[in-house]
């Protein structure tokens, strides 16, 4: 959902401990379910893009060029996170991952909501979108390595931002959120020294892994539903009251 899961894990560690389990690692496998998720659910669209790309290399085979462009939106739009993520991933980690970052991105995120509701004018599908709108909602799917965000509530904003569907921004979302979940999911992998984790912490990451499967495949399921005749208000208003919460947290416990 769009309310931001690294800003709610940000906050969550802090309030939550865990004792010896690794935060890092255990972070990674919500990413590994929720990847699983997302695979399982859009198998369909996946699995006709991976023949759309095969058929490039089988003589006088037909090329499902729609197929393919919508390859590219999503190859396209993952640029600008890539590059940024790569770069940035330090300073995000050392200088961003603070709860009150997490109330300001929330607060801000809850408003481009409202705005976008108020004066976006949903009318087309994501296939045909062009190079460049794919670059611009890879560029706002970026700001999400930035907690508090929230990466699907930002590359909805933008798709609609430019004309998008409700439901098609959102699955636009979902489908370039795959390459993203498994990107960060292989960098923070190879960020931990798993020869130290001690074993009995493999229980901790398997329910992680299979919580965040089934709540992440069941959500988006239902949330595409929900979109179809609600506005995204109410994660606005969910955002600025969970902002609210965390400040008023932070302050109490200074």
């Amino acid at each position: 959902m769009p309310v931001s899961s690294s800003g709610h894990l940000v906050v969550l560690h802090n309030i939550v401990k865990m004792g010896t389990v690794d935060n890092l690692a255990f972070d990674v496998a919500l990413h590994i379910g929720t990847l699983l998720a997302l695979i399982i659910y859009f198998r369909v669209d996946l699995l006709r893009y991976v023949v759309a790309v095969l058929e490039l290399f089988i003589p006088k085979r037909p090329i499902n060029r729609a197929d393919l462009a919508d390859v590219m939106l999503l190859i396209y739009g993952s640029i600008p996170a890539a590059i940024i993520g790569v770069v940035f991933a330090g300073f995000i980690e050392e200088r961003l991952r603070s709860a009150w970052v997490v109330v300001a991105t929330l607060v801000v995120g809850a408003v481009l909501f409202f705005l976008v509701e108020r004066f976006g004018k949903h009318e087309h599908d994501f296939t045909g979108l062009g190079i460049g709108k794919a670059l611009y909602i890879g560029c706002a799917q970026a700001l999400a390595l930035i907690p508090g965000v929230s990466r699907s509530g930002i590359t909805i904003v933008a798709g609609m931002s430019v004309k998008l569907k409700r439901t098609e921004a959102a699955k636009f979302s979902f489908l370039l959120s795959i390459p993203a979940v498994f990107g960060a999911g292989v960098f923070e992998f190879f960020d931990i020294n798993w020869s130290i984790l001690p074993a009995r912490e493999a229980f901790s990451f398997v329910i992680g892994i299979l919580v965040s499967f089934i709540v992440g495949y069941f959500v988006i399921k239902y949330f595409l539903r929900f979109l179809e005749h609600h506005r995204l208000n109410v994660f606005a208003w969910y955002r600025i009251g969970l902002a609210v919460l965390i400040a008023a947290w932070l302050l109490i416990a200074r």
